[in-house]
């Protein structure tokens, strides 16, 4: 009920409602963008932007799904539109950088590891990377969407999610490691 107050008070404009709106869903959709795109700064105006399609656009919502799922999809678009605009999902890094060296990892020591901490390890995968496994593993769209929406091959969606796992993997791995020598020293 209160929301759907929320959303009839954005349909009509009233700055109470988008103010109300706006300070719900900051900290949810800053969360989206940052999986997008690792800086700070640029998460702010991609959540500045996302906000303005919310409030221009919330005659387009039709009231079935959730209006966080609604909202997550146009700030998830809003950044793919930025990081095609500034062509920082060409897909050049060398898999080579990032080989398969898992074996030794203290699966223990996962547990050890915060969500901040793991949402971290996915900031630093390269930006294809970072979007395709945040698309996928995230976001839950099928590869076939991937593609389309990134205007790429539905096999090369499937390749880049594979290489983001393992570069994933890698950089738990290292965060695991540091922590295990941190702990050894205490």
């Amino acid at each position: 009920m209160e929301e759907q107050l929320l959303i009839e008070g954005c349909k009509r404009g009233e700055s109470w409602a988008r103010k109300q709106l706006y300070e719900q869903y900051t900290p949810v959709m800053m969360g989206v963008c940052m999986r997008y795109v690792s800086n700070r700064e640029t998460a702010k105006d991609l959540l500045q932007d996302g906000f303005i399609k919310v409030f221009t656009k919330i005659d387009m919502y039709s009231g079935t799904g959730s209006l966080g799922g609604w909202m997550r999809r146009i700030f998830a678009t809003t950044a793919l539109e930025y990081l095609r605009r500034n062509d920082t999902l060409r897909m050049s890094v060398n898999i080579d950088d990032y080989n398969d060296a898992t074996e030794n990892v203290d699966y223990s020591a996962l547990e050890r590891l915060s969500a901040d901490e793991l949402m971290a390890c996915i900031a630093e995968l390269p930006n294809g990377f970072r979007t395709v496994f945040n698309l996928f593993a995230i976001e839950g769209y099928t590869h076939s969407e991937i593609a389309e929406m990134l205007n790429i091959k539905e096999s090369t969606s499937r390749s880049q999610f594979i290489r983001a796992r393992k570069a994933l993997q890698k950089n738990v791995q290292l965060l695991i490691m540091e922590e295990n020598a941190r702990l050894e020293r205490s």
